[in-house]
């Protein structure tokens, strides 16, 4: 048996071209089953830690993927130690992907897939093209692609082969993907993803402007009504039933929707949990540089200061601004009448502050962003409830 193989490179994409040339140069008919078999050991550019069973940046996925029959497949590494996964159907490409980037074989038609566990955290993928018979003399020529790159829609959709199916955002992928395209377009525009996310938190903010105005103002009108509550929960309080008929009342009598305020946030919830997901997982702001001290916004914040302090290494100057905008939305934002849930309001922004003291500054600046939007917005509302209020 003759083995030729060849590769070939381009500069413009992360294509391989690979193609084997197989002859029988015996006397006798061979039987011969060709495969194409990659190892992959866990990626370290996107994943929480050194491993596949760590999973990926801020719950993304890490690990063997594959498209088949039009659909794509994420395979848990765990479910590898009960022994080999076998692809069945038409499969379009087999993967190992993580946060920003993937290795991904694209087979000829007619193979199957099979991903196993190899030793200590790896994991193979073996693509098969059955089993062939050769005559003496015959020539076979088997082709095979490989992608080897990042993780960037524009690149995967210009390859084709299905790969930008791999970019996936779970749930939000319907509202995620037209932000990611919203994201790249202002940057075509501008020339800078720290500017490109502020257009989109404007946007998305401005989307909602009307019914986030509506629901302020549900909440500035239930402030009002606070002591007449308060008075209805002290008279009523050993009859329930009473008291929530009394209120519901009262609530009418002033035109007033006790969940009004509520509603239009909770509408907003998936939106910021799509964008979210593109500002953690999106490579376009990987080494994204935004202005001064802020030089990737994939990373978290950090403004060095000629020492290092113990456990930040640097002050997180970006999270900072963004807890204080936190709290002086919530000073202005009308307080509830529940004393236990105002007390654990106060402690929301010292909360987010530490929470997000980690996260990628690319969406710790959409968040300080939209908070000081939605300063500017209370501040309006309160100004045109202060002018009704002289009014009348």
């Amino acid at each position: 048996v003759r083995i030729e193989r060849y590769l070939t490179f381009t500069s413009d994409t992360y294509l391989i071209d690979s193609r084997y040339v197989v002859s029988n140069i015996g006397t006798v008919p061979l039987q011969i089953s060709p495969a194409l078999v990659m190892t992959n050991g866990p990626f370290t550019s996107g994943a929480a830690g050194g491993g596949y069973l760590s999973g990926g940046a801020a719950g993304m996925f890490s690990g063997p993927a594959a498209y088949v029959n039009g659909k794509l497949e994420e395979i848990k590494v765990k479910k590898l130690a009960d022994g080999p996964f076998m692809l069945q159907g038409a499969v379009r490409w087999a993967a190992h992907v993580d946060n920003y980037f993937m290795c991904a074989l694209i087979p000829g038609k007619g193979n199957t897939g099979t991903f196993s566990a190899v030793g200590d955290n790896k994991v193979r993928t073996v693509l098969t093209g059955g089993i062939l018979k050769m005559a003496p003399g015959e020539t076979e020529e088997f082709r095979y692609e490989g992608f080897f790159g990042p993780k960037k829609l524009a690149y995967l959709k210009e390859t084709g082969y299905d790969l930008a199916e791999a970019i996936n955002f779970g749930w939000f992928d319907i509202l995620a993907k037209p932000m990611l395209y919203l994201l790249n377009f202002f940057y075509s525009v501008v020339g800078n993803y720290g500017i490109a996310i502020i257009l989109v938190t404007c946007l998305v903010k401005g989307s909602f402007w009307p019914i986030t105005q509506k629901g302020m103002k549900s909440m500035k009108n239930m402030q009002k009504l606070q002591p007449k509550v308060a008075k209805l929960r002290e008279k009523y309080k050993d009859d329930p039933v009473k008291m929530n008929q009394e209120m519901m009342a009262l609530y009418k009598t002033y035109k007033v929707n006790p969940i009004g305020g509520c509603l239009p946030m909770l509408i907003q919830i998936p939106f910021f949990f799509a964008l979210y997901r593109v500002l953690m997982a999106a490579i376009e702001l990987r080494h994204a540089p935004f202005m001064l001290w802020i030089n990737d916004l994939s990373a978290p914040d950090r403004l060095m200061i000629g020492f290092d302090l113990p456990y930040l290494h640097g002050i997180p100057v970006l999270t900072v601004l963004m807890g204080a905008s936190m709290y002086f939305q919530q000073k202005m934002t009308p307080t509830t009448a529940d004393p236990t849930q105002a007390k654990v309001m106060q402690f929301l922004p010292i909360i987010f502050t530490v929470m997000f003291v980690n996260f990628a500054s690319g969406l710790v600046l959409y968040w300080f962003v939209n908070n000081l939007l939605s300063i500017l917005q209370q501040q309006l509302i309160n100004r045109q409830t202060g002018r009704g209020a002289a009014t009348a």
